[in-house]
């Protein structure tokens, strides 16, 4: 029966589709990636830091075993690249969880539909006290996060954009993959970027991992990028849950989705998060543990990959962390985050959250944390922060 259950979530996966990332990622091979990455030596390191234009294959240089005794040498160079590019100046934002609700089944995450929990769609109302509490802590940038269900889809998303937008100067959403002609209809109402992660690349690990629901289909979720490009999104954001397979070969094929979509859809901006599995209710253990220290190697690994790019750092990491990354190469935090339906204005009945975070200060300290390493604190997204720094920025 389960060998009869596999092949059926096989043959329900969209093909690969002609000049997106799915057609490209059957050429790329997970253990040749593996090897490649194994067999960098000091030499291909010191090369890669010497670039100024860098490839994947400098990228796997860089966040190699061989690179180890090379980080302080990378963040150096990465916080002089984040200071040239983006000034001194890091954005906060608030994620919105709009709902709970979920028909999938992924082993590691809380809105897991097998999970026994209440589940709650925030209403108009509900929205409305959730948008005012977030303003009050002096938000203008904003996530929106929804389970992956029909329940929670185009039609609620459209009623919904135009009772936020007007409160934020940036909205984005991460929600379930859409359609080109949707991810166009929400921009109309206000949508600004749309991030989907795709959790691993590594086929195999993501069907383990997907066992029911729309999201088991691979091709569609890692081609959904490929459809916010083909919308003119203005800004896209990648990202792997890091522990689900080896961390080091996700983040290569990572790049190399990057590298795709910035050839095709260079008129939109490009973000990279870094989500690290998190305690939540009926979760797993990581796969491949990524200490602190590779952690730090991998970030500033980015940095130096692509000088551009935005970089995100989540709550689900320590306050102790986040204190001394704020220079590592990030230009985005999310500050007193709250990852349950109604969890800033508490009027809403407790719902379960996602997962657990791990800083919860309030977004006064997480400020001041951010000043003390000499750095401003701006409320909008970084085009806002160049009009306001623009001067101090070097191009």
């Amino acid at each position: 029966m389960k060998k009869t259950q596999k092949t059926l979530r096989v043959l329900e996966q969209s093909p690969a589709v002609e000049g997106c990332f799915s057609h490209v990622l059957e050429s790329l091979d997970w253990q040749a990636m593996t090897q490649a990455w194994q067999s960098k030596m000091a030499q291909d390191v010191e090369s890669a830091l010497s670039k100024t234009t860098l490839t994947v294959e400098d990228f796997m240089a860089l966040i190699s075993p061989a690179a180890e005794p090379y980080l302080l040498d990378m963040v150096a160079k990465s916080e002089a690249l984040t200071q040239q590019r983006f000034g001194n100046v890091i954005s906060l934002f608030a994620p919105l969880y709009l709902s709970n609700t979920c028909a999938n089944e992924c082993t590691y995450c809380g809105f897991s539909m097998s999970n026994a929990i209440k589940r709650l769609t925030l209403d108009e109302t509900q929205i409305k006290q959730e948008v005012a509490a977030i303003k009050a802590k002096g938000f203008d940038q904003i996530l929106l996060v929804t389970g992956e269900t029909k329940k929670v889809s185009m039609p609620y998303f459209e009623r919904m954009l135009p009772l936020i937008k007007p409160h934020f100067s940036q909205l984005t959403m991460e929600v379930q993959p859409l359609e080109s002609r949707e991810y166009k209809a929400l921009q109309s109402i206000g949508l600004d970027g749309v991030l989907v992660y795709q959790e691993t690349y590594r086929r195999k690990t993501y069907l383990e991992h997907h066992l029911r629901g729309s999201k088991s289909n691979f091709n569609y979720r890692v081609d959904a990028p490929d459809r916010i490009g083909q919308a003119a999104i203005h800004k896209i954001g990648l990202g792997v849950l890091l522990g689900l397979d080896d961390w080091r070969t996700d983040s290569i094929m990572m790049a190399h989705h990057l590298k795709h979509l910035q050839k095709h859809y260079w008129r939109s901006r490009f973000s990279v998060a870094f989500p690290r599995i998190r305690p939540c209710a009926g979760g797993i253990q990581p796969k491949c543990e990524i200490s602190d220290r590779q952690f730090i190697q991998l970030i500033t690994a980015w940095r130096l990959f692509d000088r551009d790019l935005e970089m995100s750092l989540s709550t689900r990491e320590s306050p102790e962390f986040r204190h001394h990354a704020v220079r590592m190469g990030f230009t985005t935090m999310s500050a007193e985050s709250k990852t349950q339906p109604g969890g800033y204005s508490d009027t809403a009945e407790k719902a379960l959250e996602q997962f657990s975070i791990s800083d919860e200060r309030p977004v006064e300290s997480v400020a001041t944390m951010i000043r003390s390493q000499g750095k401003e604190v701006v409320w909008k997204d970084w085009d806002s922060a160049l009009n306001k720094y623009g001067d101090s920025l070097t191009p």
